[in-house]
């Protein structure tokens, strides 16, 4: 199998959000892992044209952004940057997707299979967000997953508990950054 780790939604206005923390110091740990063993690593992010086109009116995720008129969530704006800590080589992709899931309005899929990629390692806030829908379109999608616990995190405690104990292992293997990292 070949991998590749996908490190999701890590931008400043997201994960730069307090009580993210522990996961992004996961993710940063996840990082280094995989630099160091030499698998592909694949950051996703959202973002928006100016005047978000994208967002339809019954979009209720990105609707307020749109209505809000302003820039905040657009391709340049610093919110939607990767954060430093964990900044993209210049030979790691960075994917642009337009809704919560990462396959969603991006070319995800292409380049994974581009990368020989049949198997995936998933971290990204919020657990109930990018990474439940990742999970779900990409297990369909036949790829093998492992969903790093750790490196996840969402703004409400229980919820991401019942996804990573309950949900996610009817799809994927779901590990701690450090437990996954000694298996490379």
């Amino acid at each position: 199998m070949t991998s590749a780790l996908l490190l999701m939604d890590f931008q400043t206005g997201i994960a730069g959000r307090p009580g993210f923390e522990p996961a992004v110091d996961a993710a940063d740990r996840a990082l280094t892992a995989a630099r160091d063993a030499g698998m592909p690593v694949v950051f996703v992010r959202v973002a928006f044209r100016p005047g978000y086109p994208e967002i339809a009116e019954a979009n209720l995720s990105f609707s307020a952004a749109k209505e809000r008129g302003d820039d905040a969530m657009s391709l340049d704006a610093p919110a939607t940057q990767i954060i430093d800590r964990l900044a993209p080589r210049d030979d790691e992709p960075v994917v642009v997707k337009k809704r919560i899931s990462a396959f969603a309005g991006s070319d995800l899929e292409v380049l994974l299979r581009g990368l020989g990629a049949d198997s995936l390692v998933l971290g990204g806030i919020s657990t109930s967000g990018v990474v439940l829908s990742t999970v779900r379109l990409a297990a369909d999608l036949d790829f093998h997953l492992t969903v790093l616990a750790d490196a996840c995190a969402d703004p409400d405690a229980e919820v991401h508990r019942v996804l990573t104990e309950k949900v996610f292992p009817r799809q994927a293997l779901v590990t701690s950054v450090d437990d996954w990292a000694a298996t490379l």
